[in-house]
């Protein structure tokens, strides 16, 4: 008993004696959904087909713990001498063009501190700087550039912060009943409408008068408020006039 126990505890052993070295690779990139080991490191061997996690959107971030943990099960050593938290693995494969290609290696990154529910105002104390393998293509380098913005979507503590996470925050929802003012040359107009979609302050939605049951445009000033007319175009100008500086 005491020979087979000797044996038991040597085969567990052996993967870790026998750990082949291998290196994170610059350019983590799947092209199926199924992320493997040798997607992820240069010289994996036999090991390079074991399946890490799978990837639903453009790209995957996953622990670097994690996939540390499942190369040591598959007989494989990366010391993550980097100290890296987080690895990214885009979908597709590389285009080689460097206009195409987000920063990689060991870089800062914004990341989320913690949970955040979709439609919810990013605040200062919900982002938190990281490392990263490789940080998104639109990853603002700038905390401002998010903060009081709302999640377009739920965000998940630790994922590197990209621009399309969020956008200005919705200010009238769908079916809300609105004022709609009208101002030109000291004439002023105002009447309630209902807003036929959501919409962020100069965002143009549709509203519907509810005497009449005309359909309009209007521009988003506020909450529960929207407007027509020439202060309505200005509007519309300044916020192009915004985005097209950023």
């Amino acid at each position: 008993m005491r020979v087979l126990a000797l044996l038991a505890v040597l085969a567990a052993a052996t993967p870790a004696l026998a750990a082949t070295p291998v290196t994170l690779k610059a350019d983590a990139f799947d092209a199926d959904g199924i992320v493997t080991l040798g997607e992820i490191f240069d010289g994996a061997g036999a090991a390079g087909s074991t399946p890490v996690a799978a990837r639903r959107g453009a790209s995957v971030m996953l622990s670097a713990a994690a996939v540390r943990s499942a190369a040591y099960r598959a007989g494989l050593d990366w010391p993550n001498a980097e100290g890296l938290r987080q690895i990214v693995v885009s979908g597709g494969a590389p285009t080689g063009s460097p206009a195409n290609v987000a920063a990689r290696g060991n870089v800062d990154v914004l990341t989320w501190a913690r949970p955040i529910a979709a439609g919810e105002i990013v605040q200062p104390e919900d982002l938190v700087w990281g490392k990263a393998a490789m940080a998104p293509a639109d990853a603002p380098n700038d905390p401002d550039a998010v903060i009081g913005l709302a999640a377009r979507r739920p965000l998940r503590p630790g994922a590197a912060v990209a621009a399309r996470d969020v956008s200005a925050p919705m200010v009238i929802k769908a079916n809300e009943i609105v004022t709609l003012t009208y101002d030109n040359q000291g004439v002023s107009l105002a009447l309630q409408a209902k807003a036929l979609s959501g919409g962020a302050v100069g965002e143009t939605i549709n509203v519907q008068n509810v005497t009449s049951k005309k359909t309009v445009q209007a521009v988003v000033t506020g909450p529960g408020q929207a407007a027509v007319g020439p202060a309505a175009e200005q509007l519309k100008l300044v916020r192009s006039s915004r985005y097209a500086s950023r």
